[in-house]
């Protein structure tokens, strides 16, 4: 091979910048080189994030509309309880009533066909309408535990106290513990026949969430637990008549069907993108033809449940429950399915329809009582 200088001096070279990055490579610690990879991953995580689904005007509008719904008894509590009282949803009491009206039926049917003394009607009428407050609160802090994901992708409910940060979930958890502990402590007032069937709905009230993502029907889980309270005031009065609980708490049932997907409808475009399933969803353009069907049901089970009852005939359970059909079937006809705000109106509606057939039942067992029928 023939002698080259310029073919040394280059290799020399290259050597000498090779040994010097070496020994500056070397000089990185540890902490410098795991302090660069954290830097890239950071910035990985800048390019990755994804925008707000919603515009700053859509969050603003959802605040101040969480703030104006807070009421003026929500509104005066300490700050730090603030959240937790929107866990219970008390400023929307509506669940709690339409939680509580079917307990009434139960009660007011079982006391007017055993003509249960008033003093021990009244005890079992307010004892449930404490229990109906804390399960309705237990069940929506479970609700949006589960939900928290979900919540924060629809505009309706990303001010959500746990969606919106401002309970933790573990601190939702503790306060469900707490809500679950009371609500047990009232149930044990009752027969030990109505804390075997209020132990037996706690595992719909814990799952209904989990079936908003694989089925269109979470409304029937919903209905089911909404409506338990039918069964369970027939042995707080100490009776038992399954020919008139069954055909009442499958009225109800039916007639929770309905209203629950009206209020779905309200949610509807935004469900499709947060992965929700409903009975809105599942319906569609036919959910007033179904509607009209379920009704149909409704009251033809709730006709059966008064005819075993013995009561059909009688003034208050006529009465009521003809302007009770009257006010369901008119709701099905003006409600407009694509108006968020109507869906509203008339879902709110429904603890008035409701208590139409309260207060039929009530005026027939009083005028029983006083031996007046």
């Amino acid at each position: 091979m023939l002698f080259n200088p310029v073919r040394i001096a280059y290799r020399a070279h290259s050597a000498s910048i090779t040994s010097l990055l070496i020994k500056n490579v070397t000089r990185i610690s540890k902490p410098q080189l795991h302090s660069l990879v954290r830097y890239k991953s950071v910035k990985a995580e800048l390019i990755e994030e994804q925008p707000s689904i919603f515009t700053e005007q859509e969050r603003k509008l959802a605040a101040q509309t969480r703030l104006k719904g807070l009421g003026p008894l929500v509104s005066k509590l300490p700050e730090k309880w603030i959240p937790y009282a929107e866990l219970m949803r008390l400023e929307k009491p509506v669940g709690t009533w339409l939680l509580y009206i079917p307990c009434t039926w139960g009660i007011l049917a079982a006391a007017t066909i055993s003509s249960a003394p008033v003093l021990t009607t009244a005890y079992m009428l307010s004892i449930f309408g404490v229990g109906s407050l804390l399960m309705r609160g237990f069940g929506c802090t479970i609700n949006d535990f589960l939900d928290r994901d979900m919540d924060s992708k629809v505009v309706r409910t990303i001010e959500r106290p746990i969606a919106s940060g401002r309970v933790t979930p573990k601190q939702a958890i503790v306060f469900a513990g707490a809500q679950l502990t009371t609500g047990l402590g009232i149930i044990l007032l009752l027969p030990w026949d109505c804390f075997i069937l209020g132990a037996i709905s706690l595992i719909p009230v814990c799952t209904y969430p989990l079936f908003k993502r694989f089925t269109y029907y979470p409304q029937a889980v919903l209905s089911f637990c909404f409506n338990w309270g039918v069964l369970l005031g027939f042995p707080a009065i100490g009776f038992f008549d399954w020919s008139v609980m069954t055909p009442l708490f499958l009225s109800s049932f039916f007639w929770t069907m309905t209203y629950d997907t009206i209020y779905a409808h309200q949610d509807k475009k935004f469900d499709v993108n947060a992965g929700v399933k409903s009975t809105a969803l599942a319906w569609g353009d036919h959910s007033k033809t179904i509607f009209k069907g379920l009704s149909v049901v409704q009251f033809s089970a709730l006709a059966v449940a008064g005819f075993n009852a013995g009561f059909l005939a009688s003034p208050g359970f006529l009465i009521g429950s003809s302007i009770f059909g009257w006010k369901i079937f008119q709701m099905i006809k003006k409600v407009n399915l694509d108006d968020p705000k109507d869906c509203w109106k008339y879902f709110m509606n429904n603890i008035g329809y409701g208590f139409y057939l309260t207060y039929g039942l009530l005026f027939d067992y009083l005028i029983q009582a006083l031996g007046l029928w």
